[in-house]
C-alpha cells in the first residue's frame, strides 16, 4: 500500500510537470490552431540556458532562471516572426506544423552538441529535500513543481477567461479574419502566445530535471516528449484538457514504470510507450481529446 501510494503521488508530481508542458502547446493551438512539436525541444534549450548560467557562469539560481526564461521568450518570438508568420498569414497550418518537426531536429541537434555526455544541474534550490506523507518520502522539488503548476494554470486559465487577450486568442484561432476585421492583432496574439508557451517550458523543464531526476541530460527531450500525448488525450484547445492529460500521462508512467516487473510481458520499456497506447485509446472514443471541440462538419 506504500508503494502504491508512493508511486500515485510521485505520479501526480510527475503529472503537473507535462501539464504544465502540455498548456504551452495548448497556448500556441488555441491562437493559431498550429501544433508546435517543437515544444519539448524548446523545453531542453532553456533549460539548457538555465543551467549553463546557474553552473558556467556561477548566477543565482533564480537569476539563471529568469534569464532562461527571458531567452527562451524571446526565442519563441524569433521563432513565430521568422518561421511561422508566413505559414500563418497563408493558412498553411499543416506545413506549419511539419515545419516544427524540423525545427525540433534542428535544436535537438544544437543541445545535443552542447550538453554530449554531461548531466548538468539547473540550481534548484530545494536539492534533495523530502518530506514525508503517508509514510512517503516525497521530494520538496516535486511538491513545488505541483504548487506552482497549479498556480500558473489557474493564472492563465483566469488570464485567458476574463482578459481581452483571451478573448482575442480564441477568436483569432477560430475565425482569424473575422477577429482581425474586428480589431484583434493577429500578430500580436501569435507572438504573445509564442512568448508565454515557451517561457512555461523552461519553467517545467527546470523542475523536471531536478532531483529525483539526475539532471539534464540528453534523455530530457525524450522524457518531455511525453507533453504531446499529454495535450492530445486533454484536448489539444483546452486548458483543463492539459491539466487532465499531464496528469493522466504521469500517472500512467509512473504506475507502468513502479510495477514493471508484473508487466514484464509486455517488455521492460513498456512504461516508454504507456502513454502514447493512452493516447491512441483516448482518440479511438473522442478523436477530439477528453476535452477537446468537436469538429462539425456539413454533410
Amino acid at each position: 500500500m506504500i508503494e502504491f501510494t508512493s508511486l500515485i503521488v510521485n505520479g501526480i508530481s510527475v503529472g503537473a510537470i507535462y501539464a504544465l508542458v502540455a498548456l504551452g502547446v495548448v497556448i500556441i493551438f488555441k491562437s493559431t490552431e498550429i501544433v508546435n512539436f517543437a515544444h519539448p525541444s524548446l523545453l531542453v534549450f532553456g533549460t539548457l540556458i538555465v543551467a549553463t548560467a546557474y553552473n558556467g557562469l556561477h548566477l543565482p539560481f533564480y537569476v539563471a532562471a529568469i534569464a532562461g526564461v527571458g531567452i527562451s521568450a524571446l526565442l519563441g518570438v524569433a521563432i513565430d516572426r521568422v518561421l511561422v508568420r508566413p505559414f500563418y498569414k497563408k493558412r498553411a497550418i499543416i506545413a506549419a506544423g511539419i515545419m516544427t518537426i524540423g525545427l525540433s531536429i534542428v535544436i535537438d541537434t544544437l543541445t545535443t552538441n552542447q550538453i554530449g555526455a554531461q548531466i548538468l544541474s539547473a540550481g534548484n534550490p530545494l536539492g534533495s529535500s523530502t518530506i514525508s506523507i503517508l509514510s512517503t518520502s516525497i521530494p520538496l522539488a516535486r511538491l513545488a513543481a505541483l504548487a506552482t503548476a497549479i498556480v500558473l494554470l489557474m493564472a492563465f486559465y483566469l488570464w485567458l477567461q476574463r482578459s481581452d487577450f483571451g478573448v482575442a486568442m480564441r477568436a483569432a484561432a477560430d475565425d482569424p479574419e473575422t477577429a482581425s476585421l474586428m480589431g484583434v492583432r493577429l500578430s500580436r496574439v501569435t507572438m504573445i502566445s509564442w512568448a508565454i508557451a515557451s517561457a512555461l517550458a523552461v519553467v517545467a523543464g527546470i523542475f523536471l530535471v531536478s532531483y529525483p531526476s539526475a539532471g539534464l541530460d540528453v534523455s530530457v527531450g525524450a522524457v518531455s516528449l511525453q507533453a504531446i500525448p499529454a495535450a492530445i488525450i486533454g484536448g489539444l484547445d483546452s486548458t483543463t484538457g492539459a491539466v487532465v492529460g499531464g496528469l493522466a500521462v504521469g500517472l500512467t508512467q509512473v504506475l507502468t514504470l513502479g510495477y514493471q516487473h508484473q508487466l514484464a510481458f509486455l517488455g521492460l520499456s513498456f512504461s516508454q510507450a504507456a502513454p502514447y497506447i493512452l493516447m491512441l485509446l483516448v482518440l479511438l472514443i473522442r478523436p477530439a481529446g477528453l476535452f477537446g471541440t468537436k469538429e462539425v462538419s456539413r454533410v
